[in-house]
């Protein structure tokens, strides 16, 4: 299966080692990680990968979501911009989102993200 973060590459050798528990080598890798584990409903690996200051006690995701595509605008050493479409009750919608992220542990984490 194609991996959902749009590399062009097969989940396997995408997202797939980072959602069983390999370390994100960038922020962008689990950026795109990230949008994969929403596409693919995986709440614990977002969770996971939250930082734990700014981690919620639950993520809840709407099952009347479909994460079609995700479309990298900028990317830094510890930010990503990104730009995600998604179908919600069959209207098009796109989350325009600066995310930051930290190292923790030697890990990638997701701090928070400042929409646009």
């Amino acid at each position: 299966m194609r991996c959902p973060c749009g590399s062009g590459e097969n989940y396997d050798g995408c997202c797939g080692p980072l959602h069983a528990g390999a370390a994100a080598p960038t922020a962008l890798a689990l950026m795109r990680s990230r949008f994969s584990a929403f596409a693919l409903g995986d709440a614990d690996y977002l969770l996971r990968s939250w930082h734990p200051e700014t981690r919620p006690a639950t993520v809840d995701l709407d099952d009347g979501v479909t994460w079609r595509r995700l479309q990298i605008v900028d990317a830094g050493e510890s930010t990503v911009e990104f730009r995600a479409t998604y179908l919600r009750d069959g209207e098009h919608n796109v989350l325009h989102e600066r995310s930051r992220f930290e190292r923790v542990a030697g890990r990638w984490v997701y701090v928070d993200g400042e929409h646009r």
